[in-house]
């Protein structure tokens, strides 16, 4: 895990945006500074957003850095200048509240919190700042002000599941979440409900480690699984799912045959693909394009909700699973996802 800022240090830093490793306290400068031109409401604006991450940190492999890598995107898309988005990460809950108030108050166009353990702070943020726009992801923000963005994770990690069951050899397969918290209990039940769906006689352990930045304890705990018989393990617990892929490596490096199933990013891309057989995207990347894109064009939706499911390709299974997963089985996956989404299966979320 990165090293993450400190409210007094993020006081105290430069005002230049920093790209990688810490964000830096954004600069006030008066909101709508500059515009491409067009009609009023369409128009493209040289808007200024800022997001605060959870206690993951921005380069967590998981949503922290995929929700960053959608307003670098927006950066390069907009030809906005490069201190027009920004971030600050957050070592504490305590720290939510003072990082989210630091955007608002230096009037950001947009402000996001991610992730679901903000959802309180930010809502005590927007009541006290009527006039600011503010976005979430993985929670619901009950505020006129607030634009929330919630995933169909469940529906996601059903076909993570399928994979599970039908590849497992020691018919053990694991999961390994985080917080227990409804956004990783979504990503439990669909997980569960897809290796049923395949083969009832899969068992399938469970454990929340209680956190989402504790590497050490997810190798801890990918340890204990796999030495009672599993042999996949998925994972739905930001940085500390890096320690379950380090247990995998080690394990593979003796000659073992585990693996592990992503989230959020195509974390083969991270870990390598001798060790991720697929994993769960997420596309919180382009949840927080897409919402401050409609920003800059005058189409801000505060007080709604969007639900992003396999419909919506909000979800599914990365696009590299094709060099893990042998095809009848990728073909088997697209049956259940053409089911899921048609209404004939039903994914349980709680």
């Amino acid at each position: 895990m990165k090293k993450v800022l400190s409210v007094l240090s993020v006081a105290t830093l430069s005002l230049s945006l920093v790209l990688a490793g810490c964000g830096s306290k954004p600069e006030a400068q008066p909101q709508g500074q500059a515009s491409t031109g067009g009609a009023e409401g369409s128009a493209q604006t040289a808007i200024r957003v800022g997001m605060v991450t959870d206690v993951g940190g921005v380069n967590d492999n998981s949503f922290n850095q995929s929700a960053w890598e959608g307003l670098q995107r927006l950066q390069t898309e907009l030809n906005l200048p490069k201190e027009n988005v920004n971030y600050l990460q957050s070592t504490s809950d305590a720290e939510y509240v003072p990082n989210l108030t630091q955007f608002v108050k230096d009037k950001w166009d947009l402000t996001w919190g991610i992730g679901f353990l903000m959802g309180d702070h930010l809502k005590k943020v927007a009541d006290e700042n009527k006039d600011a726009k503010l976005a979430i992801i993985d929670a619901e923000v009950d505020a006129p002000n607030v634009e929330s963005v919630l995933f169909k994770e469940h529906e996601g990690s059903f076909l993570a599941g399928v994979v599970a069951a039908k590849m497992s050899k020691t018919k053990t397969v694991g999961f390994v979440g985080g917080v227990e918290i409804p956004v990783i209990k979504r990503f439990e039940l669909g997980f569960e409900a897809g290796v049923k769906a395949v083969d009832p006689n899969v068992k399938v352990i469970k454990v929340y480690t209680g956190a989402f930045d504790k590497p050490d304890l997810g190798k801890s705990t990918a340890s204990q699984m796999y030495g009672q018989g599993a042999d996949i393990i998925f994972h739905a617990s930001g940085g500390t799912g890096d320690g379950v892929f380090n247990e995998a490596k080690d394990r593979k490096a003796k000659g073992e045959d585990v693996w592990v199933i992503g989230v959020d990013k195509d974390q083969s891309l991270t870990f390598g693909d001798e060790v991720t057989l697929t994993s769960m995207v997420k596309r919180v990347d382009e949840a927080v394009f897409r919402v401050s894109k409609d920003l800059s064009e005058g189409k801000f939706e505060g007080g709604k909700i969007k639900w992003l499911g396999l419909a919506e390709d909000g979800v599914g299974l990365a696009s590299t699973s094709s060099k893990n997963v042998p095809e009848d089985v990728l073909k088997l996956v697209d049956e259940f996802k053409e089911k899921i989404v048609k209404g004939e299966i039903t994914v349980p979320d709680k």
